[in-house]
């Protein structure tokens, strides 16, 4: 197993390395909310170019813009062009999510003694915080003092919230350096006992945008096991060894090489992998396109990563540009822990307690070669 649940705060600069910050950071109001609210869009940019997009709203990264092995810019994140689809249409592309990652069976679990309803928004199962989890709520965005690079996002979310115990003061911090790493750190701190996995839910497809699938990615997981799940996308509470199965990419292979043997309905990727101990510095994943040159590689402190390979998606929803977006048309690698781990006693602990801190750093590194 990786670290444990509740870690010392090393300083969000600690996978990337010490480096360059980003040149400029702008803001712009990208919308409105049904109440007048604006929304506002934080675009970090380097000298490169190279720039991510989030805004308040979810705390959503809404743009991704990095060089191929050419130097030409493109955008390697699902998403809209503006803002009111967010509201309606998104399926927490680019999104925070909380106060709980992933599935949790029948939205039940008991804690201390007591037992919870959440809401059930993926029948039968609560999903991603519920129908109005993190991703839906408005965040306050502030640009970290002194650290022209970062942007900072609070909210506090009330005891009962979609059926989750305690008053939990949660943050996220964006970092985006000059060697095009998007940097994530979260936070938190509860009055009382709960549980909390936070994650992103970026869609990513390398290629950039325009049709294409992300099938000829070429994908490496650094994990021998994996958690199986039932015909709901829970996890039965094995921890099964991914050698000989369609989930192996201990070596790395083209996604779409035995997509079609995974099963599930729709067919596809969606599980979480449980992430073997590596030395420092160490991706836990990497992923490349052959076309663009683009590669991707993530770092985290979290034991486990969900592999999505964008099986729900289905043409129905038109993201940037107009563009349809068809199944398996971008991946998502969220970095977490174990689905359903509050009635999993075996997985690791997703507790957090009074005088805890809750805190978690991912990286996704970007480069083309």
């Amino acid at each position: 197993m990786r670290s444990s649940f509740i870690t010392p705060l090393l300083g969000v600069l600690t996978l990337a390395g010490c480096q360059m910050l980003a040149a400029e950071v702008t803001t712009r109001v990208f919308g409105h909310m049904p109440d007048g609210q604006a929304v506002t869009l934080y675009t970090l940019k380097n000298a490169s170019g190279a720039y991510v997009s989030i805004m308040d709203y979810g705390a959503t990264v809404v743009d991704l813009v990095v060089p191929d092995r050419h130097g030409k810019l493109g955008d390697v994140s699902l998403g809209f062009d503006t803002f009111e689809p967010y509201l309606t249409k998104s399926p927490f592309f680019g999104a925070s999510i909380g106060r709980f990652g992933n599935r949790i069976a029948k939205g039940k679990f008991t804690l201390e003694g007591k037992s919870y309803q959440l809401t059930i928004n993926n029948a039968p199962n609560s999903l991603h915080g519920g129908t109005k989890g993190f991703d839906k709520q408005h965040w306050d965005g502030k640009i970290v003092a002194g650290d022209e690079a970062a942007v900072r996002f609070n909210r506090v979310s009330p005891d009962g919230e979609e059926g989750y115990p305690a008053t939990l003061s949660a943050a996220v911090t964006y970092r985006f350096s000059a060697d095009n790493k998007l940097e994530i750190a979260y936070e938190a701190t509860t009055d009382k006992t709960t549980v909390i996995n936070l994650t992103n839910h970026t869609y990513f497809n390398l290629a950039g945008r325009g049709p294409a699938t992300i099938k000829d990615h070429v994908l490496l997981i650094r994990a021998s096991h994996y958690t199986p799940v039932d015909d709901t996308l829970i996890p039965t509470g094995e921890i099964k060894a991914v050698a000989g199965t369609p989930f192996d990419f201990q070596t790395a292979t083209p996604i779409g090489q035995r997509l079609s043997q995974t099963g599930g309905k729709p067919i596809g990727y969606d599980h979480n992998y449980v992430l073997d101990p590596l030395p420092a510095g160490t991706p836990l994943v990497e992923v490349s396109e052959p076309t663009t040159g683009r590669w991707m590689h993530v770092f985290s402190d979290q034991p486990g990563v969900q592999f999505y390979s964008g099986n729900f998606l289905d043409g129905t929803v038109a993201g940037k540009g107009g563009e349809l977006y068809q199944q398996y048309t971008a991946i998502a690698l969220e970095t977490q822990h174990y689905p359903d781990s509050p009635n999993q006693p075996k997985f690791p602990t997703t507790v957090l307690k009074p005088g805890e801190t809750y805190r978690t750093h991912t990286t996704y590194a970007f480069g083309a070669k």
